[in-house]
């Protein structure tokens, strides 16, 4: 099969109303779907449209995921709160967290919100870069299933557990880190067995100890206990193995121990009779205001001065450019736009379409419908393009160059309705 690229508002507007009609409220939906796609712009591909069908899609239906978006502030002062989101999906939960922490940043110098009973939320990236945006030194992270084992044993106990920093410069884009606490996270395994890689070695192990590159198999593994993801600095000691192993600790306990959340064992998401249930995690998001230190021009000089001369030191051979941190995600983000969206691969278009035909979203139609005897015609508006004869009432911005629209049709450049 075909890879195609969607445009972004395509499968923003898509994966909303999938959220929509599975009882979701449109605001809420409409957040998830923002998050989901930024995922996919920055080229972060492991937390972007992939995940919407078995992440949140396939557990709102399993009923271990709540639709409705409820919670409470249990505890609160001027530059802390603490919120129970009861089991809410973590997008909305962990925008409105982090902006509570922005709102006392702004006022009192210092923010910080931490959250329990929460969900999957994403990119931790998001939320940082809400800070950044806002003039702050953002940071958060958040607790997760476990995939990781302490140094020395083969058992997963710690969450992959991204942290994540950033703030403004004077650059084109914020610095902003976003990193698992392990060489890669499980939704980069997600990607492999989609695309039917191997994974590399030195980034799993089983509970016996021995690499595995079955991309399959380790999925299957993360979530039975058979098989972990090594932490940074990969097993043992000698590579650093137990620094990787102590910052997930560290997530661990910030996003736990302040909101009194769920933690290690007791995220695997299953009931006592081994069913599926909810997987309620904690959260922590922190923002600090540059202006209560400096002010935002000379702060956001300083960092970018950093990022210039950190650019400059001599490179190893054969590399031709040094990156910093945000650099390549907003490179990508250019870049996709350019080409016209996202690649959906077949294992994608499979999941989209079983959302699609389940919930009646018949007005979506994706280059991948095309049967090879679709009739192709010109046009006499613009000869030099060509009408694609999608189905009355088909999404019109299904072309790869939005200026080529015309009229009530669907046209587009011959190359862009089955571009890889």
């Amino acid at each position: 099969m075909t890879s195609y690229r969607i445009p972004f508002d395509v499968l923003e507007n898509f994966s909303r109303d999938v959220l929509i009609k599975i009882g979701v409220e449109p605001q809420h939906a409409a957040v998830v779907a923002d998050i989901l796609t930024e995922s996919d712009r920055r080229g972060h591909e492991t937390h972007g449209i992939g995940r919407l069908k078995p992440i949140y899609y396939d557990r709102v239906k399993k009923g271990i995921l709540e639709t409705a978006v409820k919670y409470d502030i249990v505890k609160e002062t001027s530059t802390t709160a603490v919120i129970d989101a009861h089991n809410s999906l973590g997008h909305p939960i962990s925008k409105i967290a982090m902006q509570m922490a922005i709102d006392k940043a702004k006022q009192h110098g210092l923010g910080m919100v931490v959250c329990r009973n929460s969900t999957h939320y994403g990119i931790a990236g998001y939320y940082t870069s809400m800070a950044a945006a806002q003039g702050c030194v953002g940071m958060c992270g958040t607790n997760a299933r476990p995939s990781i084992p302490p140094t020395g044993a083969v058992e997963n106990m710690l969450g992959t557990n991204p942290l994540a920093f950033a703030f403004p410069t004077d650059e084109d884009f914020d610095f902003n880190l976003d990193c698992a606490t392990s060489i890669a996270q499980r939704g980069r395994i997600e990607q492999y067995v989609r695309e039917n890689r191997p994974v590399p070695a030195g980034w799993v192990i089983d509970d016996k100890g021995q690499p595995c590159s079955d991309a399959q198999q380790v999925l299957t593994g993360l979530t039975k206990g058979t098989h972990a993801l090594l932490p940074l600095g990969g097993a043992g000691e000698e590579l650093g193995g137990y620094k990787g192993y102590g910052y997930a600790t560290v997530v661990e306990v910030l996003s736990a121990s302040l909101s009194q959340a769920n933690f290690l064992r007791a995220l695997y998401g299953t009931k006592p009779d081994g069913s599926a249930g909810p997987i309620e995690l904690g959260h922590f998001f922190f923002a600090a205001n540059v202006e209560a230190f400096t002010t935002l021009e000379e702060f956001k000089k300083s960092a970018g001065d950093i990022m210039r001369e950190l650019r400059t030191a001599k490179k190893a051979h054969p590399e031709d450019r040094i990156y910093v941190a945000g650099e390549k995600e907003c490179e990508a983000y250019h870049e996709q736009i350019k080409l016209g969206g996202v690649i959906i691969e077949p294992a994608n278009q499979k999941a989209i379409d079983a959302m699609r035909a389940e919930q009646g979203l018949t007005q979506y139609v994706f280059p991948w419908d095309a049967k090879q005897d679709v009739p192709i015609t010109m046009t006499e508006e613009k000869p030099n393009l060509k009408v694609c004869k999608y189905p009355e009432g088909a999404v019109q911005n299904m072309c790869l160059d939005k200026s080529m629209y015309v009229g009530d049709g669907c046209y587009h450049a011959c190359s862009c309705h089955v571009r890889k």
